[in-house]
């Protein structure tokens, strides 16, 4: 299992995309990754499952195609999706 908290803060585009790789190629050698990250982007396109906390609690877990910029904000801000 690999925990990578917030793995591309303060890098530069390079590097970032040299850390994506290297978490992808993990979970294709059949690696568990845990990603933590506040970048939407990021999570989305690294992601097969996403789970969103609102403190503390996880408000949902969804496959990373169903997640959208509106939905994951309705969750991030503690309200459950579907009532909005």
């Amino acid at each position: 299992m690999l925990v990578a908290a917030y793995p591309t803060r303060g890098l530069d585009i390079g590097a970032t995309e040299y850390v994506h790789s290297m978490l992808l190629k993990a979970r294709e050698q059949g690696m568990g990754v845990i990603l933590i990250s506040e970048d939407l982007e990021e999570v989305t396109n690294l992601s097969d499952r996403i789970a969103v906390f609102f403190e503390g609690q996880v408000m949902k877990i969804l496959p990373s195609e169903e997640a959208n910029e509106n939905n994951l904000g309705m969750l991030m801000a503690g309200m459950d999706e579907a009532a909005c």
